[in-house]
């Protein structure tokens, strides 16, 4: 086998808590995250010489600043790879939006690499190289439904998550994580999800339940800047979403619909030049 095809699925968040901030700089987190059938398709191949990545986004770094360039270069370095590697993305995930589509790409990487060098790494040997490279490897890499805690790459399987209809929406705005989590003051958060009864939620398969106690503390820093978060919030919700919540440190925001038909009038009603919009379901 000399290519390999990889689905690089983007992740939202059905629930963020900030529990601490670590010495390391670092802040403990506490979340649910949920794969979606968006993805970006990743080939890796086998090539001559060196390490080469080329993508359809011109806002992608190609060299050694893109995540799955990194991923590339740890493997090749680990397992003594001699051989070329061309990596191709075609990325349709929004980039910089909360949706891990940067670390999705890397985790991709690592599999096919794994696969492509029949190096046999087991899934959590992979996660464990993951983790060094991104918070979010580990989950890109195991995906479905879970909890994530530590700075989250401490993964709890879940039961997954019922085929749930997801209308998805970037607002054309750029959003540093950093930037979030240096203005975050846990002290003056409100209101924090209560994990346990996301859980519950999703046990039970009640997604009534599960997006009416959806929250992400991370809003309280995002949408006091960036009034358009709340606004889609609103809009989904009054077209039909069970609940509604930013991903990750955003902008990305997602309504959740229990009725396919009320998700697709949705997607249909929320196309606007501000911003991108994507009907697609859990996975």
């Amino acid at each position: 086998m000399d290519f390999i095809k990889i689905k690089a699925k983007a992740k939202i968040n059905l629930s963020l808590d900030v529990k601490a901030k670590r010495p390391d700089g670092y802040h403990d987190v506490c979340m649910v995250m949920q794969s979606i059938a968006l993805h970006d398709v990743v080939y890796v191949e086998k090539a001559g010489r060196g390490l080469e990545v080329t993508c359809n986004n011109p806002k992608i770094p190609v060299g050694s600043g893109n995540i799955a360039y990194r991923a590339a270069q740890i493997m090749t370095e680990k397992y003594g790879i001699d051989d070329g590697i061309k990596i191709t993305i075609d990325k349709r995930i929004p980039v910089a939006a909360g949706l891990a589509g940067g670390s999705t790409d890397a985790a991709a990487v690592l599999k096919g690499i794994n696969t492509l060098f029949s190096l046999g790494l087991a899934q959590y040997e992979l996660m464990d190289i993951g983790k060094s490279i991104g918070a979010d490897v580990p989950f890109c890499i195991k995906g479905g439904t879970v909890l994530a805690e530590g700075i989250g790459e401490i993964l709890t399987e879940l039961v997954p998550l019922p085929e749930v209809s997801i209308v998805l929406v970037t607002p054309k705005i750029d959003v540093s994580t950093a930037w979030v989590y240096n203005n975050l003051d846990l002290n003056a958060i409100k209101s924090r999800p209560d994990t346990c009864v996301i859980i519950n939620a999703i046990e039970k398969r009640d997604i009534d339940m599960l997006a009416k106690n959806m929250v992400n503390v991370l809003e309280t820093v995002t949408v006091s800047k960036y009034r358009i978060i709340e606004e889609i919030k609103n809009r989904l919700v009054s077209l039909g979403a069970a609940g509604s919540i930013m991903s990750g440190s955003g902008p990305s925001v997602f309504g959740v619909f229990t009725d396919a038909k009320k998700a697709e009038n949705a997607y249909d009603e929320m196309k606007d030049d501000r911003w991108d919009c994507f009907l697609t379901h859990a996975e």
